[in-house]
């Protein structure tokens, strides 16, 4: 199906609204992206750590299963039955020998071969399966897995050129590799279903200063304000990104001075509890905020102490599911697990700070909606033209790169497009 874009602007700067919402758009985009030359993240090793662990997920509208086999090797497969397409592995986690489909106990093993089929030779020599039925070319489709620090990623690609290093590329490397410096140990989950489609979320991550506006308990608190010092960065080719900030590297009288006083509640309001707010370094650097994007389906954060993974699952045009993965390491204390579990509740469907963020795409969707062909975002928040890194968070250049690519990836590039 061909789908044309009339670009007003070459630099991404103006996007038409009808692309969140064109039926046509989306079935590409499971196809040249999520089945395309891109890799996704399915989960973390530590969730997997023993033989027979499996853990279900899904990349795009595709339902995966990734599990560790005998040999404590990653697999990934399609969580679809070869006989008539029922889900094979229905619970969210657990530990067995074999997957096996409750329609009609086909079954496979944890490298994904069907191994098993009931009544294969008939009843009483009635019935069953043709003598020549070949077993090993029945299982389940299968995923390329590469692994970066414990993170687990896969693709539909299996003769992709890219190694998933070479597809993270240095920036987002170094990020993951930063967040798992040492084994962890996963502290728990969430799941929100959020009413809009796919990219805002995407866009939502790489929007480096909505959280300073949108997010109230964040500025009045100081947790994260655009007067700190921070910036964004991306890969060269602008798939991923990374917004970060240093702690205690602004005022409160500066966030005054450029918020306008409006909203800033900071010497009027206080915490029963302060150390909600406390940042205990843990890195060499003195970074508190580091939330990336990794397209085309997670984030990798920090916040203060807090650490997730988040991982955007599409349930057509209308929906997805945000799946958050909160984590510590091996070798934390007692205290120290206590500090990550109380300032979770910043996170997550009602999370202190990121509840606004699915109200605020929810509004978005429904809104752009029903607006014309000819209508479209305006992107120009820290310039037009150059898609590049900045050392200010105040810019809209990081949204714009998602579209850079997003739009090669779907042959939608304007002629002479900006990258």
């Amino acid at each position: 199906m061909s789908i044309n874009v009339d670009w007003e602007r070459k630099d991404y700067s103006r996007i038409p609204y009808w692309l969140y919402h064109d039926k046509d758009v989306y079935e590409n985009e499971q196809k040249h992206i999520f089945y395309g030359s891109t890799w996704s993240y399915l989960c973390l090793e530590a969730e997997i750590p023993n033989p027979g662990d499996y853990k279900t997920t899904w990349v795009g509208d595709t339902p995966v299963i990734v599990n560790r086999d005998s040999e404590y090797n990653i697999r990934a497969m399609v969580n679809r039955c070869a006989h008539r397409g029922a889900a094979v592995c229905r619970e969210a986690r657990g530990n067995t020998k074999v997957h096996t489909c409750i329609y009609h106990r086909w079954s496979y093993n944890l490298s994904g071969e069907l191994v098993g089929i009931p009544f294969q030779r008939g009843i009483n020599g009635k019935g069953g399966m043709d003598k020549d039925f070949d077993k090993t070319k029945h299982g389940l489709k299968k995923l390329r897995v590469g692994c970066v620090n414990g993170v687990v990623f896969g693709t539909f690609r299996q003769n992709i050129d890219e190694t998933i290093e070479d597809y993270l590329g240095p920036m987002m490397s170094a990020h993951i590799k930063r967040l798992m410096y040492k084994p962890i140990s996963v502290l728990g989950y969430q799941r929100q279903r959020i009413y809009g489609n796919w990219k805002f979320y995407l866009e939502n991550l790489r929007d480096t200063y909505h959280a300073s506006l949108l997010h109230e308990f964040l500025v009045t608190f100081g947790l994260d304000r655009a007067t700190q010092k921070g910036g964004v960065e991306m890969d060269k080719r602008h798939r991923h990104n990374l917004t970060y900030a240093h702690a205690e590297s602004d005022k409160d009288s500066d966030a005054k001075e450029a918020y306008g006083g409006v909203g800033l509640k900071s010497d009027t309001l206080t915490l029963s509890d302060p150390r909600l707010l406390e940042f205990k370094r843990e890195y060499s650097d003195d970074r508190n905020l580091a939330i990336s994007t990794m397209f085309p389906n997670a984030s990798f954060q920090q916040l203060n102490n807090s650490l997730a993974t988040r991982q955007i699952q599409t349930k057509g045009i209308d929906a997805f599911d945000l799946v958050w993965t909160y984590f510590g390491y091996e070798d934390d204390s007692d205290e120290m697990t206590n500090h990550r579990l109380r300032q979770l509740n910043l996170f997550g469907p009602g999370g202190l700070v990121s509840m606004e963020d699915a109200e605020a795409i929810e509004i978005a969707h429904r809104s752009s909606k029903g607006a014309d062909t000819k209508s479209t975002a305006v992107l120009e928040v820290g310039g037009k033209g150059e898609i590049s890194d900045r050392s200010y968070r105040v810019n809209d250049v990081a949204v714009r790169g998602f579209w850079s690519y997003y739009s090669e990836l779907m042959g939608l590039e304007p002629e002479g497009a900006v990258r």
